[in-house]
């Protein structure tokens, strides 16, 4: 109606705030995948007065650089994106206690990964001048399809606002080191038979059943454990899908199995390929989904300086990360964030208190 106000924008983010309340904030600023322009204007809104950064945004994602000449520039990176709300929606957030005596934040977001974005940007507006020149990357649609990912986009289009000796994605891990990523192969196994009525099953060639030397294999199949860079992958080649039948009295005359293939770094996607070919070679393959690993590069001295500054726990991670895309760059990187990843996109969703301080302060010393 005319004369009428239109609805307030989200409250302005105070960088300077407590870790939690900044975290809190930023939750509380939903962001859905492809809903993330709210947060990504009031991100930049924050960052631009802080003449210390150059700001550069694109769509989206917003990358802040400083530029003091240091021999070593790292890069920090976290998405700003979420899987969906829950229904009555998890926000806002709230702050609850444990019986330990502790307390939590909970509410979505607080753990994929707002508490690492909030990391970010404290640092950002508190150290001014980092012993390392710093990249930090905020960028959206990370939690869906790999074609929508901001920082793949910038991968494609502006990699040399990404260069670097070193990243750090800041995706949770419980406050702990977690070095590279496996890669991922998913293929499509397919057979063909031939229809008919399964009352004379012996008039047709049953395409289900010929996937059962494949699901053989893969329940004998012994995965690979490869030590990498100082840290232990554990790999895994599962059966994740069936399909097949047109009814349920007729012998199908096709069949398909999804087979996912997890590898540890020290294998290229392309390798993965010719392994699970070599596996199957009876049957026609289809890769579906491919995503290289990324090692941890743990040998480097700057991955030996972080690791070393941070004093916590190393391992490797078992999953795939976005850290890939910094390995294709050449950028060695790991995973380190406050929030358990276990508790990532469920409905109770929620960080401690202490390991957002704890993550700030780690990064806050390798960084001084």
């Amino acid at each position: 109606m005319p004369g009428l106000a239109p609805p307030p924008g989200p409250a302005p983010l105070h960088l300077t705030a407590d870790i939690v309340d900044l975290t809190a904030a930023l939750c509380d600023i939903a962001s859905v995948s492809g809903a993330e322009d709210a947060l990504a204007d009031a991100v930049a809104t924050a960052l631009a007065p802080l003449q210390h950064l150059r700001l550069h945004r694109i769509g989206n994602v917003l990358i802040a650089r400083t530029e003091l000449g240091r021999p070593e520039r790292v890069v920090l990176a976290g998405h700003l994106d979420t899987v969906p709300l829950t229904d009555p929606p998890n926000l806002p957030t709230r702050i609850d206690p444990t019986p330990d005596g502790g307390a939590e934040l909970w509410g979505r977001g607080t753990v994929d990964m707002k508490g690492g974005v909030a990391v970010q940007l404290r640092l950002a507006a508190t150290v001014a001048a980092p012993s390392r020149d710093v990249t930090y990357v905020f960028y959206d649609c990370e939690e869906v399809e790999s074609a929508r990912n901001g920082l793949g986009r910038i991968v494609a289009s502006h990699p040399d606002l990404l260069a670097a000796d070193f990243a750090v994605l800041l995706e949770p891990t419980c406050a702990q080191v977690e070095g590279g990523c496996k890669g991922t192969l998913r293929v499509r196994l397919r057979t063909r038979g031939r229809a008919a009525h399964s009352g004379r099953p012996w008039l047709g060639e049953n395409a289900i059943h010929k996937l059962a030397p494949a699901l053989a294999t893969l329940a004998a199949y012994r995965p690979r454990t490869v030590d990498v860079d100082g840290l232990v992958y554990h790999e895994g080649l599962s059966a994740v899908g069936i399909a097949g039948g047109a009814g349920n009295n007729v012998v199908p005359d096709a069949a398909e199995l999804l087979v996912n293939y997890r590898f540890a770094p020290d294998r290229s996607g392309v390798e993965a390929v010719a392994h699970v070919g070599e596996i199957f070679a009876d049957y026609e393959v289809e890769v579906v989904d491919l995503a290289d690993g990324a090692r941890p590069g743990l040998d480097l001295p700057a991955a030996q300086a972080f690791v070393t500054a941070l004093g916590v726990r190393v391992s490797a991670k078992e999953g795939w990360t976005d850290v890939a895309r910094f390995a294709a760059l050449g950028v060695p990187a790991v995973n380190f964030g406050p929030g358990d990843p276990a508790l990532a996109h469920k409905d109770d969703e929620r960080v401690p208190l202490g390991q957002l301080r704890d993550a700030e302060a780690a990064l806050r010393r390798w960084l001084s």
